[in-house]
């Protein structure tokens, strides 16, 4: 029951980190409580796995120290997981703004890596849940299976998105235990809560900003408030009380205008039927009745997100402060590595967080 390496948590930071490390010719154990590894991987992307995107760049994630993530960005990139997906025969397709699919399923992706960890002798042990993880000499992992040993351990069981998936809060507690300290967590990539027309279902393209960050994609009115892609992207970097601008025609320079000079145009039609000629037309009956000067730079202040039950991903974590950007180990905890969600680095929709996964995986790998 002794391991060089033992890798806690069997989603996409720990089968690259398991595999990674096993290639390098060391005794690796991946344990996770689930019966099946890389569940979050399956249900990504609809079925298909967004598994990175061709953009990845240090700029597109966010941490309360903005350079750490650039030096395992830059040792893995999202160029050598499209070389590992090309070597395993399997078809993929880009996407708008650079978002990679399977053409068939994300189980594809799962396969491809426990195959690169079987084929480097990784044990990957499922249905284990780990009561403990104790350090004297050695790491020891307590589990309802019996106790494992080894001389480094791996934290990457995530954040606490999606608890029915099986998030928890353990890389955070365990973390926490040895000293490292967690920054102020929050649900990122989630839609916003708060009261909106009566449209649900009615998407168009905006432009989202909050501060000085802004996404144009598209916005889903729902029966809570607003989703979609813009809406998900501009949530990570929103804070509660805050307001954020959405322009409903960001291909119009200056709505007020484009009205005027249509009803120029048009003097006997309805301001609804003006607007419907650039906006779904449910959505132009609910704004013709208001006003119409604020297209371009529509306020809203949400109430709130609808938490981590439906958050793609943690904003927050494992503060880098206390991490090696180079290897991920713990600077006071040698032997303890942290990768993945649990980390204070977050992604933007579309493949990012995927690739930090990778990245920050294959960087553990290659020390522990």
């Amino acid at each position: 029951m002794t391991f060089d390496v033992i890798v806690v948590g069997g989603g996409a930071a720990g089968l690259m980190c398991a595999m990674r490390t096993g290639q390098r010719g060391r005794k690796v154990l991946l344990l996770d409580h689930a019966e099946k590894v890389g569940k979050k991987i399956l249900i990504s992307g609809g079925g298909r796995c967004n598994f990175t995107n061709t953009d990845s760049r240090p700029e597109a994630f966010l941490s309360a120290n903005p350079h750490f993530c650039k030096s395992a960005l830059a040792r893995y990139t999202q160029h050598d997981f499209i070389a590992l997906v090309d070597k395993h025969g399997i078809a993929w397709h880009e996407k708008t703004l650079g978002q990679l699919f399977c053409d068939g399923s994300a189980r594809q992706i799962v396969a491809m890596l426990l195959a690169e960890c079987a084929s480097v002798g990784v044990d990957v042990r499922t249905g284990h849940r780990i009561t403990s993880v104790e350090k004297s000499d050695r790491f020891a992992v307590a589990t309802d299976h019996g106790v494992f040993e080894a001389s480094s351990v791996v934290l990457a069981t995530g954040g606490l998105s999606i608890p029915k998936m099986g998030a928890t809060s353990f890389a955070h507690d365990t973390a926490r235990r040895f000293g490292l300290k967690i920054t102020q967590t929050r649900p990122a990539l989630v839609p916003l809560t708060l009261k909106v027309p009566e449209i649900s279902g009615v998407s168009l393209d905006v432009v989202a900003r909050c501060g000085k960050t802004a996404f144009r994609e598209a916005m889903l009115f729902t029966h809570r408030g607003l989703s979609g892609p813009a809406i998900l992207q501009i949530s990570s970097y929103w804070q509660p009380g805050q307001e954020i601008s959405i322009d409903l025609l960001p291909d119009i320079d200056d709505a007020a205008q484009f009205l005027k000079e249509r009803r120029h145009a048009r003097p006997k039609a309805e301001l609804k039927t003006l607007l419907a000629e650039v906006m779904p037309q449910r959505l132009a009956e609910v704004l013709a009745m208001g006003d119409t000067t604020s297209l371009n730079d529509w306020r809203i202040t949400p109430t709130g997100t609808e938490g981590y039950a439906k958050a793609e991903v943690t904003v927050g974590g494992v503060d880098t402060d206390g991490l090696s950007s180079k290897t991920m180990e713990a600077r006071k905890v040698p032997g303890l590595y942290v990768i993945g969600e649990a980390v204070d680095v977050t992604g933007w929709l579309g493949g990012y967080n995927f690739q930090w996964a990778w990245s920050s995986g294959w960087a553990a790998g290659d020390a522990a």
